[in-house]
């Protein structure tokens, strides 16, 4: 077991995509649709109080939980929700997730705003901002397919 320990940090990271707010919540909102830039939800209820959960990892290799648990919706403008990660029987981390949606000019204007604390050395703010950028890129990726 890693010596225990708490480390907290908060990132913001910021996208704009060339589509409408409504497209981009739903790019959260719709299981399907966000099963094609984060990994598919074993259980997903988005609704205040509803929970998202996916269970995964490398063949042969330790299983990561993400539970999260939707705080506040408002269609089309923001998300709230809070979420842990485990690996195996060991909780990883917890974390206060905000994304907003704006609309711009050229689309919508994404604000993802975590606030995690990482447990016990098994995981860490940069290798959490770094996994978050790709799968918003990812996100990118999906809707400028559905264009």
């Amino acid at each position: 077991m890693n010596e225990r320990s708490v480390v907290h940090d908060t990132f913001v990271l910021e996208r704009t995509y060339n589509t409408t707010p409504s497209r981009v919540f739903s790019a959260w909102s719709d299981p399907e649709v966000k099963a094609t830039w984060f990994p598919k939800a074993d259980t997903f209820d988005f609704t205040v109080g509803g929970r998202e959960i996916n269970r995964g990892g490398p063949p042969g290799g330790e299983i990561y939980t993400y539970e999260a648990l939707f705080q506040e919706i408002t269609a089309d403008e923001r998300i709230v929700y809070t979420y842990s990660m485990d690996q195996g029987d060991a909780r990883i981390s917890v974390s206060v997730v905000s994304v907003q949606f704006k609309a711009v000019e050229n689309g919508t204007h994404l604000i993802y705003t975590e606030h995690g604390a990482f447990l016990d050395g098994y995981d860490t703010p940069a290798v959490r901002e770094r996994g978050t950028k790709a799968n918003l890129d990812k996100l990118g990726e999906a809707l400028s397919q559905e264009a």
